[in-house]
């Protein structure tokens, strides 16, 4: 999944002027190369989200997103043993570890599920409030100041989403509120991100998250299934079921990569609004391959999310970006 926002650990501050990185200015085909890059990796985002859509009917959600990470652990283990060796597998602050796996397992779970129920825009575009979920948090969890664009941010945002929800919520009922489950994880795994900062390499710390995710992931599934929600049901899944969810793996793991690149030549900062890409490629997959159209409602409800993201950014407190869960 993807959830919006994937920018990796190590780059999550804004690093001043746009341009600068690594307390330089990049010359300008740096900062070409860095937005083709991010724009790459987001637009695979959406492709990983697009073939779960195709999945909707054949498999749950949850037992997609487990099945997805069982494989992005399996290789990115493999990478970590051959470039650290089993050193690179000790955790450090496990209950935050487990806090950030569950924030991606949460946020997978229900988005995943979200986007075989409702049309890929509206759940992309509802889940992009995480960034004002999150200053929230961070106020509550790490006692960060709320500043006055954050609280501007926020109200602006889910206004957006009250609009958005609108046509969703009387066709579907409460599943339609999902998203924002989704956008609650991602806050949960980016306060997760700060208080483990620091405290492992960057591919260790991927690997970690993946292994608690994966665990929950199996126990949402597990949960699901016992639940006697049909939709929720875990059958034997087709070949078709298996090598789609290998895929999502692949180009969710490539998309991090592509977007670390982005920020390594660029900084956050500069390509942060390179995100709202994943949401025209999502809206471009459900109207090319899905035959979805949302009205001019939902679209003005999406606009209005984007616009406070992007206040939120321009004001200066968007200063932690969380990875994407695809």
């Amino acid at each position: 999944m993807r959830l919006c926002s994937a920018l990796p650990e190590g780059h999550v501050r804004n690093q001043g002027k746009d341009g600068e990185a690594k307390g330089g200015k990049a010359a300008d085909g740096q900062i070409r190369d860095a937005l083709l890059f991010a724009l790459g990796g987001f637009a695979l985002l959406s492709t990983g989200d697009a073939l779960v859509k195709s999945m909707a009917g054949q498999w749950p959600g949850p037992a997609i997103a487990a099945l997805r990470y069982v494989f992005g652990t399996l290789g990115l283990s493999a990478i970590l043993l051959l470039r650290e060796g089993w050193g690179g597998f000790r955790m450090q602050r496990v209950g935050w570890q487990a806090i950030r796996g569950f924030g991606i397992a949460l946020s997978a779970t229900t988005f995943f599920t979200a986007v075989q129920i409702m049309p890929m825009a509206e759940a992309t575009a509802i889940s992009f409030t995480s960034p004002m979920v999150t200053a929230l948090m961070a106020a509550i969890v790490l006692g960060e100041a709320m500043r006055r664009a954050t609280w501007i941010a926020s109200l602006i945002a889910f206004a957006g989403v009250l609009i958005v929800l609108r046509p969703n919520f009387a066709v579907i009922g409460p599943a339609s509120v999902l998203p924002l489950f989704a956008a609650f994880g991602m806050a949960l795994l980016m306060i997760g991100n700060r208080a483990v900062l620091g405290h492992g390499t960057a591919l260790g710390m991927q690997v970690s998250v993946a292994i608690w995710s994966t665990v929950f992931l199996i126990l949402f599934t597990l949960a699901g299934h016992v639940s006697g929600i049909a939709m929720l049901h875990v059958g034997m899944p087709a070949w078709s079921v298996i090598g789609k969810s290998a895929a999502i793996a692949f180009t969710g793991s490539s998309a991090h990569v592509l977007i670390y690149m982005a920020t390594s030549r660029a900084g956050a900062g500069t390509i942060a609004p390179m995100t709202y890409f994943q949401l025209l490629m999502a809206g471009f997959y459900g109207w090319l391959l899905f035959g979805e159209h949302p009205d001019a409602t939902a679209l003005m409800g999406a606009a209005i999310i984007v616009a406070a993201g992007l206040y939120l950014w321009r004001s200066g407190q968007m200063t932690d970006e969380p990875q994407g869960t695809d």
